[in-house]
């Protein structure tokens, strides 16, 4: 790596150290189409969408940790980078592994697979969905179909990402 490179790599990291400490907010993905149901006795369960939307920012946070959505129907899902700077130095994607796969494993060979965009082609097996890398003001929408009902993690593969930006897909 040229000294260039170097220092804008420690500039960046020092950066994001700065600006990630503090408070973080959190706000709801938009539900557009919401199925809804009840239990026997009256009380209505939490609504599940198949339309989900997830930003990522500039301080390595998704807004969300946690989605829902129904088993057997098609799910749409867009990923929002709503940060300002380009992929090459705050990219995000979101990856949606199989139920068992290990996270941490998949993460560092995602993070040695600069030239497919940080998506590993010999964990094709491990992975459900997944979103294009993007930069600061992009957005991708992806739209696939879980049979099983489970719980999926999902993780930005972007190295050093996942420590702070990952969560589960629970299929119900």
């Amino acid at each position: 790596m040229n000294k260039k490179v170097r220092v804008l790599s420690l500039l960046l990291m020092g950066f994001l150290t700065i600006t990630s400490c503090g408070k973080k907010e959190v706000t709801p993905a938009e539900d557009t189409e919401i199925n809804e149901t009840s239990t026997g006795e009256g009380n209505q369960a939490e609504a599940v969408s198949n339309i989900l939307v997830v930003e990522g920012n500039d301080q390595m946070q998704f807004n969300v940790s946690e989605l829902r959505a129904e088993a057997g129907k098609p799910i749409t899902l867009t990923l929002k980078h709503v940060g300002k700077i380009p992929k090459e130095a705050m990219g995000h994607n979101l990856v949606i592994l199989q139920e068992g796969t290990d996270e941490a494993a998949f993460a560092t060979k995602a993070s040695a697979a600069k030239d497919t965009d940080y998506i590993p082609a010999s964990e094709k097996a491990s992975i459900v969905a997944h979103t294009k890398l993007l930069g600061g003001g992009e957005e991708d929408t992806i739209e696939f179909t879980i049979d099983k009902k489970g719980t999926y993690n999902f993780l930005c593969t972007f190295p050093g990402h996942v420590a702070m930006m990952k969560g589960v897909l629970i299929v119900e």
